[in-house]
């Protein structure tokens, strides 16, 4: 069998079936959203990794809590509920505004009815899903790569995190800017910020996150991020690790791109120094408890 744990995703080649498919997951997103009980920093709304793409959590229904899974090897989006009948639909080349039809009406049928607002969120110029016939390119293997990667940079984000005793995010996975990530907490407020409620609300305490991104145009390559809220002074010249790690102004991150990891020796070595480096600059430069935070004698 072939080791195929940091597959190539050149983003030229597959950003028609990242947009599409993004929109897809938006729609189960907020399914999830109209569902589920509010949680403290969308927690509870997120995706996680299964052995065979990514799942909503149990959603809350009268009569039939259900799930909803992207199955990125039949390639279908699968609806589960507790009892009775589960429903499918095939992942392939298709418009969002077809996609959404599908969905919708099987849910219907289902007795699943959820009312949505049919609009993305986090991009620039959205489309409603009912009117978008843009996007709809789907090439399977390309989505496999990504639930492929992704399957493995969450078990190593999820190992980096037993070193942390404090308040912390699952690894898991936002579907509104398509991203993996895995959050800390000081455990202090932080200064008010603008912005969406949503941002509002997630950024309402110090953080120290990380995670994993398939790019866009603006940075048109896969890559992990780190950041720091509130920025503390000096942490974009600190040191960190590995060479290929660099600060991009324009997002206010640290970046690694995916493929510095990808070929190098030890890919969850480079993630692992790349996690650690990053918050121990942001929690020692922002005056983090870090004696209290911290599992002593582990790292990483």
């Amino acid at each position: 069998m072939r080791d195929d744990r940091w597959p190539e995703l050149p983003y030229a080649e597959w950003k028609d079936t990242y947009a599409t498919l993004h929109m897809w997951m938006q729609m189960a997103g907020k399914i999830a959203l109209a569902r589920v009980a509010p949680l403290n920093h969308s927690w509870g709304i997120a995706f996680h990794l299964t052995p065979r793409g990514m799942t909503s959590a149990m959603l809350p229904h009268p009569v039939r809590p259900f799930s909803l899974e992207f199955d990125f090897i039949d390639h279908q989006l699968r609806i589960r509920p507790i009892r009775g009948g589960a429903g499918a639909i095939a992942l392939r080349p298709q418009t969002v505004a077809d996609f959404y039809a599908t969905l919708m009406r099987v849910l219907d049928d289902m007795g699943l009815t959820t009312r949505i607002w049919p609009v993305p969120v986090e991009l620039t110029d959205p489309i409603p899903f009912e009117q978008d016939t843009v996007h709809a390119s789907y090439e399977p293997e390309f989505a496999r790569r990504v639930w492929r990667a992704m399957s493995e940079i969450a078990l190593v984000l999820a190992e980096t995190r037993a070193s942390f005793v404090g308040k912390s995010s699952p690894v898991h996975f936002f579907w509104g800017a398509f991203d993996l990530a895995v959050t800390r907490f000081s455990g202090r407020p932080a200064p008010p910020r603008e912005g969406p409620r949503f941002m509002q609300e997630a950024y309402s305490h110090e953080v120290i996150s990380h995670g994993f991104w398939p790019g866009n145009d603006a940075l048109p390559f896969p890559a992990f991020y780190g950041y720091a809220v509130p920025e503390p002074a000096s942490f974009r010249e600190a040191r960190v690790s590995p060479s290929d790690t660099y600060y991009h102004q324009e997002l206010g991150e640290y970046i690694l791109p995916y493929d510095a990891v990808r070929t190098s020796s030890d890919p969850a070595a480079a993630i692992r120094a790349f996690v650690q480096s990053t918050y121990e600059a942001g929690a020692t430069l922002g005056g983090w408890d870090r004696n209290a935070l911290e599992r002593p004698g582990r790292t990483g």
